[in-house]
């Protein structure tokens, strides 16, 4: 007898919105898009210098930059390269950026200022010209792929508050360590920092890598971290420090301090931090305290990254459990896609959801009675 068909509509998908990514999500995502690499780097690096000359251009502030970095970067762990363009990609990030700021632009003034970034002023063109108008559709289409790979989640974040107010009390000068600190805030958005660390993390972790460039003690720094009202670690900020440092060491000319600096300096920053590191057992990711390397120095304790420390509590902000398998640009989840914010509600919800949908069943057992 056939099974009778299920009554009512399938179980709508659930998406919770996850403000915060550990390295092994991320690593994850890139393996199964298979982009991880020297090709994921440069895309990532191209996108954002993209989005950084266009905001230039049309003189937006650091928080649309920042919005749009965070966009994109996210973009892009969930589509595949070959399915859209770094470059549209680019556009798409920061015309949703635009919005969310509330620095409003049209796709088409996007556009028109990259284009006019190479041009003499004899050749520049304006916003309403027919060449625009392809370019601006694929940006459309891809602002809702934008916001549906972060969740439609409008929460942001930006560490230039912390930065400013914490270098004020330490006695940076402006035009030294404050400076640098702010420089390096903005290359801080051309790594996937941003996705894994709160804003005061990130903040410290710049002012951090400005007093070592100038020759500064950060012994204030550490006073004031340890305050508990930042929420940070100095696992977390040395995590950071360190993806700092691989940019500068690998891509300096790609970045606003790299060609400021020798290259030798950047190495004998990271020597030092290897060797606190080391003296403190500080792992390089602040979510696999136990992991067989920890920058560059091999670990006793070989283990599968699953065990949780006091450096990485399990919060809702950032769980523990792998995401999906990325999607590609043209696959949907069977049923209808909701998306939350608040990981409880959505719990509650499933579980009320699953008492619908299953299936009763009786459990018998058959007992032999002994014949007299």
């Amino acid at each position: 007898m056939a099974a009778s068909p299920r009554i009512g509509p399938d179980p709508s998908y659930v998406h919770v919105a996850q403000s915060y990514l550990t390295q092994r999500q991320i690593d994850r995502c890139l393996v199964a898009l298979n982009t991880k690499g020297a090709r994921e780097d440069a895309a990532r690096l191209q996108g954002v210098a993209w989005i950084d000359s266009v905001r230039r251009s049309l003189q937006l502030p650091i928080r649309t930059y920042n919005t749009a970095c965070i966009y994109y970067h996210k973009f892009r762990l969930k589509h595949a390269e070959p399915s859209y363009n770094w470059a549209d990609a680019s556009a798409a990030a920061l015309f949703a950026a635009c919005k969310i700021e509330d620095t409003l632009k049209k796709s088409r003034d996007i556009l028109c200022a990259h284009y006019n970034l190479k041009k003499s002023p004899g050749e520049m063109l304006a916003p309403d010209d027919a060449r625009f108008e392809g370019g601006s559709k694929v940006i459309i289409g891809l602002e809702r792929m934008m916001l549906e790979a972060a969740g439609f989640d409008f929460r942001t974040r930006h560490p230039g508050r912390v930065l400013v107010k914490v270098g004020r009390r330490v006695g940076f000068e402006v035009e030294k360590e404050g400076r640098t600190s702010w420089h390096v805030a903005l290359d801080a958005y051309r790594t996937f920092a941003p996705l894994k660390q709160t804003a005061s993390t990130v903040a410290f972790a710049c002012l951090e890598v400005a007093a070592r460039l100038h020759g500064r003690g950060v012994e204030g720094l550490v006073e004031m971290r340890e305050n508990r009202r930042w929420g940070t670690s100095r696992a977390e900020v040395m995590e950071t420090i360190l993806d700092l440092l691989d940019l500068y060491t690998h891509y300096r000319t790609g970045t606003i301090v790299g060609p400021m600096y020798p290259l030798e300096t950047f190495i004998s920053i990271r020597i030092q931090l290897n060797e606190e590191a080391a003296a403190k057992s500080i792992p390089r990711f602040a979510d696999t305290p136990t992991a067989q390397e920890t920058n560059g120095v091999a670990s006793s304790k070989p283990t599968n990254g699953t065990t949780a420390t006091s450096t990485s509590p399990d919060t809702p902000l950032s769980p523990n459990t792998i995401p999906p398998t990325p999607r590609s640009a043209g696959t949907r989840n069977p049923g209808t896609v909701r998306y939350m914010l608040d990981p409880s509600r959505a719990r509650e919800e499933r579980e009320i959801v699953e008492r619908y949908f299953r299936e009763p069943t009786e459990e018998t057992e058959d007992v032999e009675k002994s014949v007299r």
